[in-house]
């Protein structure tokens, strides 16, 4: 690595979990970030309390890229029992910062591996007794000597340290010191900076930087939302603890004190979901937040809300499964699960935000969509987009935009003599009217049932009714296509016949690939989808091409089995590039799999046959 790479790098940080590693690495992250350079920081841990590894990637990218890259330019590497993992996948020509107090044998170093020994250990215990702050301080102590090999701003630095512990003053003094240590022992032992270098730029922008379970919290309470039941599970927690931390400064009255909403930690997920259609059917915005395993539990109570037409909304944050899986690693893998919760004949509205922007969007447009279309409506983020700090749009709200509650009758209505059928589709788009509770004191009731019933929701068996209603919320699935988020196109600059698919969290690391690609002169029109059910768009994409990538992250091809089981397609068409290793999908991955499939499709020439 003997040419220089501004702002152009991945840093990786080996820690052991319960360290304290993790404050020191998102400091360092925000660091660059405050120098005006983009970047897409990682956590992958552990699903233990502490002691085994966890890992903080840092994609530094001048040119904007937020997706992981794959590969790593310097890794500071201090959990020794991952040391072996950690030194295979620097770069040829990368660095490694260590621990260097202790002495270690030539082994267990790489030859094309620039080394930098810093002792942290003995630095730290020449100025602190206390064996807990020896720890904690010394990973402040490498972030300062990173600052100083790479050319960081140290006043950034300090700044962020103020701001971080503004509410323990007594921590900011120590933490400095701490900082200089390492930055003044890099400085004076290396040739400072090395080949990778932070220079300030302006690629910020207005972006602004959110993880997506906060901003997914946002957008309830801006849509509506009052009531939030959930059961505590990994990686969607913080989506209902960040929504109470909101509702307590914008859903309380400030004269009486009294809260205008509800948060409930139920017992379970089962119960959960039970006490969003509680509230729903009552006439509240509720909503519950999950994972894999909580939809799992969920699926009695969820065929219940799409069978009686009872509004909710379902965040599925996903993890890695079956069962417990990998809780606390990343995957696309829950798709079929929501598609078609619950028993019998059922398919569900769902949406696939790519970052913390859409995350707000999607997740305040669940509301409306669930009321319009009185089903459940699932917003399927993930690990990497839910619990990771990501650079995205502003998140904007019209102060003039009005909720859809959708078909209610009102009381004067039904005073008017409306024909009132719970179930009677009047307009021919199956969705049909409903009244909220005490609407009316002799009109507009109905019995709310999980059985089969006839349009005007008297119980019945009889198979006409049965079908009819079969048949009505198969129109209205039909109909809500066209209120759904279309999909984004990208065309390639030259004529092309291969496309490419994806969704989601994937949607980073496929656009850099599409550059890459591009620049070697393999050129793919792309889409990246944001809901279910397909728009006729997705259809129209795909019937185009003579050969469609589909990118995800689950072993079993979950979208392109859905693409080939809801649309006409040619199955032969749709080419499946999967990853699942937990681990969030690399724009160097997808153009491995993308070349090789292409290459393996060129004519080979024909061999030379002697005379």
């Amino acid at each position: 690595m003997s040419q220089p790479k501004v702002n152009d790098f991945v840093i990786k940080f080996a820690n052991v979990n319960g360290s304290g590693s993790a404050s020191a690495n998102r400091l360092f992250a925000k660091s660059i970030l405050r120098m005006g350079v983009p970047v897409s920081p990682r956590n992958i841990f552990p699903s233990n309390i502490q002691g085994l590894p966890t890992w903080y990637e840092v994609r530094v990218s001048d040119a904007g890229y937020l997706g992981a890259r794959g590969g790593v330019d310097l890794m500071v590497a201090m959990n020794p029992q991952t040391w072996d993992r950690d030194l295979l996948g620097i770069e040829p020509g990368g660095y490694l910062v260590y621990d260097s107090t202790k002495v270690l044998p030539p082994t267990k170093f790489r030859e094309d591996v620039n080394v930098i020994g810093v002792p942290l250990t003995e630095l730290c215990n020449r100025e602190y007794s206390d064996p807990r702050q020896r720890q904690l301080f010394r990973n402040m102590v490498y972030v300062g000597a990173l600052g100083a090999l790479l050319a960081i701003d140290i006043a950034e630095m300090e700044k962020l340290i103020r701001e971080q512990f503004s509410s323990k003053d007594s921590l900011i003094a120590p933490n400095i010191q701490a900082l200089h240590m390492g930055h003044s022992y890099a400085a004076e032992n290396f040739e400072c900076p090395i080949v990778l270098e932070v220079c300030r730029s302006d690629r910020i922008g207005k972006r602004i930087f959110i993880d997506g379970n906060s901003a997914a919290a946002l957008g309830c309470v801006y849509g509506g939302a009052t009531v939030a039941a959930w059961y505590p599970i990994t990686p969607s927690s913080s989506l209902a603890e960040a929504f109470q931390r909101y509702c307590r400064n914008y859903r309380s009255d400030r004269e009486t004190g009294k809260n205008r909403f509800a948060v409930i930690q139920a017992e379970d997920e089962l119960a959960s979901i039970g006490m969003v259609i509680g509230a729903s059917w009552n006439g509240a915005r509720a909503f519950t937040c999950t994972s894999g395993p909580g939809i799992s539990l969920m699926q009695e109570f969820i065929g219940l809300a799409y069978f009686a037409e009872i509004p909710a909304v379902i965040f599925d944050v996903q993890r890695g499964g079956p069962s417990t899986g990998m809780p606390t690693r990343t995957q696309q893998s829950d798709l079929l699960a929501c598609a078609y919760a619950s028993h019998g004949d059922t398919k569900h509205v769902m949406l696939f935000p790519e970052d913390p922007h859409e995350c707000f969007e999607f997740a305040a447009s669940a509301f409306d969509y669930a009321e319009r279309l009185q089903t459940p409506v699932f917003v399927l983020s993930d690990l990497d987009i839910g619990m990771n700090d990501r650079l995205c749009e502003p998140l904007v709200w019209d102060d003039s935009r009005t909720y859809e509650r959708g078909k209610v009758i009102s009381h004067d209505e039904l005073e008017a003599g409306a024909d009132f059928g719970r179930y009677l589709d009047v307009d021919g788009d199956g969705i049909t009217y409903r009244t909220y509770p005490g609407t009316h004191p002799t009109r507009g009731s109905f019995f709310t049932r999980g059985t089969s019933k006839d349009r005007y929701a008297r119980y019945s068996e009889a198979g006409p009714d049965y079908s009819d209603n079969m048949q009505r919320l198969l129109r209205k699935f039909d109909t809500c296509r066209l209120m759904l988020p279309k999909p984004v196109m990208r065309k390639a600059h030259r004529s092309t016949s291969l496309g490419v698919v994806c969704y989601g969290s994937t949607s980073p690391a496929m656009n850099e690939a599409l550059d890459a690609l591009e620049e070697e002169g393999l050129d793919l029109n792309a889409m990246r989808i944001r809901a279910f059910p397909f728009a006729d768009e997705v259809v129209d994409f795909i019937s185009e091409h003579d050969r469609v990538f589909v990118i995800e992250q689950n072993r079993d091809a979950q979208l392109r089995f859905l693409l080939l089981n809801e649309c006409a397609l040619n199955p032969a068409k749709l080419i499946s590039v999967l990853h699942y290793d937990g681990t969030p999908i690399t724009a160097r991955y997808i153009m491995q799999e993308i070349s090789s499939d292409v290459a393996a499709l060129k004519p080979k020439p024909k061999k030379k046959v002697a005379p």
